[in-house]
């Protein structure tokens, strides 16, 4: 057993973020996206590529990737998690996931044009990595730390995350930005060192968690059952409940269809930017930087908000505002206009995540004691949102042959989400009326 509210734990635990969030910002959204453009666009053949003797466009192939690593993930969390909750080994897996998205990130240390085909299958292996070790992390919240200081506890590891990634992605900035410094001469191998240290800090701080939390608590009763059917029966029951619900269903189908835009905009923004812009690895760390220092003022003002007029209202505000968003990147042409846009989607791209999560835990039924199995539910059903959205992107590139194309197209995700949210709010008036 492990005593709630204990500082040394928490610190320990918080760690976790602080190890795994520089590959969310180093690999997924600065310089990855920028040094894959770069050495898959040529003279000869343009930004196309050839994977296992297939044609793809550059940045197509990288969000086809993505998509393929969240929708093994997507089906294979809730196995795995019925096999670490009967037989107790959640840290066990949430280091065996560490290890090989580090691992993967390391060997992503010898990506050059010529070794495309194996560091694509890095960069996949290294994002299922990242979303199984945050799915084990997540699930340690409730035993160490009592309801009441949950939320603070979990900003702890947010901020530690934050931190943490910062950190890291300023130490390879300077590799990048002033390389003479060191007496490098190969362009590539900056890029190239920041993959290596990425993965060797995943690797590094994760020890400081795995040194402090207990391994699980096995489950005896569910020795028997079978692991599969246990995974995915907790969905299906949970599906059941939220049909009688109507206006849990309501936000979850409203959600699933903005998160497809919000997620595939906050993991393809960076090769948008490359390549449309050509801003280089530079500018965009500090782009990026931007939005991070933006995201969290504005997540509290949408919890103010929120207070204020209500969460519906204020989601829906801020899916207009994320319509926008995409029709001005259709008709972006400098790089100051970036910064513009990359400041507003800074701004509401924290917001609507947390307030999205917030919103859905106040529509689940009152003392439920499934919140656990809801929540996986909502996990699923976000990362199945990034898998569609993440497609559509790299398809509409593929038969445009423009990226441009594909931001536009995101936009149809986000007016459906609207009127599912327009509707919502009346459904909800109604609900409201009646009792």
């Amino acid at each position: 057993m492990i005593t709630k509210n204990n500082k040394k734990t928490i610190r320990s635990w918080a760690f976790f973020d602080w190890a795994n969030s520089a590959y969310n910002l180093v690999i997924t959204s600065t310089i990855f996206p920028a040094y894959y453009t770069i050495i898959t666009t040529t003279k000869e053949h343009g930004d196309k590529v050839e994977f296992f003797g297939r044609t793809y466009v550059n940045t197509s192939l990288s969000n086809y990737a993505l998509s393929f690593a969240y929708l093994i993930m997507a089906f294979a969390l809730p196995i795995l998690s019925s096999i670490a909750d009967r037989r107790g080994n959640k840290k066990s897996f949430m280091k065996f996931f560490t290890y090989v998205g580090g691992a993967a990130c390391i060997g992503l240390y010898f990506f050059k044009l010529d070794t495309l085909e194996m560091s694509i299958i890095l960069f996949a292996i290294a994002a299922m990595g990242y979303i199984g070790g945050v799915l084990f992390s997540n699930s340690y919240l409730p035993e160490i730390a009592t309801e009441e200081h949950q939320d603070r506890v979990s900003a702890q590891g947010f901020s530690y995350g934050y931190i943490g990634s910062v950190l890291l992605q300023l130490i390879c900035f300077l590799f990048v930005l002033k390389p003479e410094w060191f007496g490098i001469t190969d362009d590539s191998f900056p890029p190239r060192l920041s993959f290596l240290l990425v993965g060797v800090w995943w690797i590094g701080f994760s020890q400081i968690p795995f040194s402090a939390l207990p391994n699980g608590t096995p489950q005896h009763d569910k020795i028997k059952t079978n692991i599969i059917k246990d995974g995915f029966s907790e969905l299906s029951k949970v599906w059941a409940q939220v049909k009688q619900m109507r206006v849990l269903k309501g936000f979850l189908v409203s959600f699933f269809f903005y998160s497809m835009g919000v997620q595939t905009i906050m993991l393809a923004a960076a090769g948008f930017a490359e390549k449309t812009l050509k801003l280089g690895t530079a500018k965009l760390i500090a782009v990026i930087l931007i939005i991070q220092l933006v995201a969290i003022p504005g997540a509290m003002l949408m919890s103010y908000l929120a207070k204020k007029i209500g969460n519906i209202n204020v989601l829906i505000m801020v899916v207009v505002v994320w319509i926008g968003c995409c029709v001005f990147g259709y008709y972006i042409t400098n790089e100051y206009q970036f910064y513009s846009l990359a400041a507003i989607v800074g701004l509401i791209m924290g917001g609507i995540q947390s307030l999205s999560r917030s919103t859905y835990s106040k529509y689940l039924p009152v003392d439920t004691k499934d919140s656990t199995s809801f929540f996986s539910f909502y996990d699923v059903t976000e990362k199945l949102a990034i898998v569609i959205g993440l497609f559509s992107f790299a398809y509409i590139e593929d038969l445009t042959g423009n990226i441009r194309y594909s931001i536009i197209a995101l936009a149809s995700f986000f007016i459906v989400g609207l009127v599912l949210l327009v509707l919502l709010r009346k459904n909800e008036h109604k609900e409201s009326l009646k009792l």
